[in-house]
């Protein structure tokens, strides 16, 4: 089946035949006897909704294995802990901030933690030691769109016994799938593509492993960081038009990336669109699409500052990947919990804005840019042009 089609097919035939699955939002499931279980006995440990829930997300991942959790971190939290005092992550250097504070908490436990840049292979394998047990990826990464060549990295970590996890948030399944490509474990943050509303904090990991997947189980069910029934259902409901929103998401964003490449409030621009030759060629090859995430720089931090606050139908808030369109300093939001001490190192600069495209008539969310870059210049073009100093 094609992604579209998966999207929307149940996984397998409802016992009362419900062609929308139904929200069993119990706690607890009544037992055959009093000394043995039935399929289900308590909703941390299962639910049929969620499982169903989790069969759709393996599907769509082409993989066999798959959990939904509480949140995005709550999954890249549950993956952590498949390592061990003494052991250490590789991480990229354009991660989501989020990811940085968690991983920054890891050495009180043993566990080092050291950042490269993942866009070229070599320095991975440099960097690559004993130790490393876990490579930790965005492709692409969140602002900057940075892309990495995941079936190179897999072939690395294979030969150094090691895990490749990579974050599939910035895309989705519609557009990439890790694991075909040679990754160990795919994770998302179930709040962006998957849901598309900005109604429910998920997050999913995909395994193909069974000794991993049994690991991941065994921590969900254990810290009881499940995603909940009703959740679970809001997810399902999302993922029905995963595939719809994010061709025309992905149509919307070429066209503002067009917009803004040619303006002259611009200094750079990010998208693998725009990405350099090689960088294109490896995300064509493993992705069928660009995402719907653009970030900017004007080379004036207050500029941008204006800017962003000047916008009407482009929404400031944290998040990407719903239907409405959204957009945000990344330095001062998405990427503002990077511990002091490292960001120099990884945080974005405070010029950096960051766009998501929603599916509204695009020619709205570049009349409202191109207001919001007029309104913040002061005046005119020739007023931006003094602005970044062209």
């Amino acid at each position: 089946m094609k992604n579209a089609t998966r999207c929307v097919s149940l996984t397998e035939e409802e016992r009362f035949g419900a062609v929308s699955t139904p929200i069993y939002q119990t706690a607890t499931f009544r037992q055959p006897t009093a000394v043995e279980f039935g399929e289900y006995d308590y909703s941390r440990s299962g639910n049929p909704t969620r499982c169903e829930l989790e069969k759709k997300l393996a599907e769509l991942e082409r993989a066999e294995h798959a959990f939904a959790f509480s949140s995005g971190m709550s999954a890249l939290s549950a993956i952590i802990k498949l390592l061990t005092t003494g052991d250490e992550i590789l991480a990229g250097s354009n991660l989501y901030g989020g990811s940085i504070r968690l991983l920054e908490r890891l050495p009180r436990l043993g566990i080092n933690v050291r950042y490269v840049d993942t866009t070229d292979a070599q320095n991975v394998s440099n960097a690559l030691t004993s130790r490393t047990k876990m490579l930790l990826i965005e492709t692409p990464t969140n602002p900057f769109q940075r892309v990495s060549d995941i079936a190179a990295l897999a072939e690395l970590t294979r030969a150094n016994d090691a895990l490749l996890v990579v974050d599939n948030t910035m895309l989705s399944p519609c557009l990439q799938n890790p694991i075909s490509h040679g990754a160990d474990i795919v994770y998302h943050s179930g709040t962006k593509f998957l849901s598309g509303h900005s109604d429910v904090t998920a997050g999913a990991v995909i395994v193909k492993d069974e000794a991993v997947a049994k690991e991941i189980a065994f921590v969900q069910n254990a810290e009881g960081t499940a995603l909940a029934p009703f959740d679970s259902w809001l997810l399902l409901r999302g993922i029905k038009t995963l595939d719809l929103r994010v061709e025309k998401q992905c149509s919307n964003a070429l066209k503002v990336a067009d917009f803004l490449s040619t303006h002259p409030a611009v200094t750079d621009i990010f998208h693998p669109a725009f990405s350099g030759v090689e960088a294109r060629r490896i995300h064509e090859r493993q992705a069928s699409g660009g995402g719907s995430v653009i970030a900017f720089t004007t080379g004036d931090a207050e500029f941008s500052r204006r800017i962003v606050e000047s916008t009407k139908l482009c929404s400031i808030a944290v998040s990407f990947g719903s239907v409405n369109s959204t957009i945000s300093l990344p330095c001062y939001m998405s990427h503002a919990s990077i511990p002091a001490g490292l960001r120099d190192e990884l945080a974005p600069p405070r010029d950096l804005i960051r766009i998501s495209v929603g599916i509204e008539n695009v020619e709205d969310v570049i009349e409202d840019l191109r207001e919001a870059i007029r309104i913040a210049s002061g005046s005119n073009v020739i007023a931006i042009s003094k602005a970044v100093g062209e």
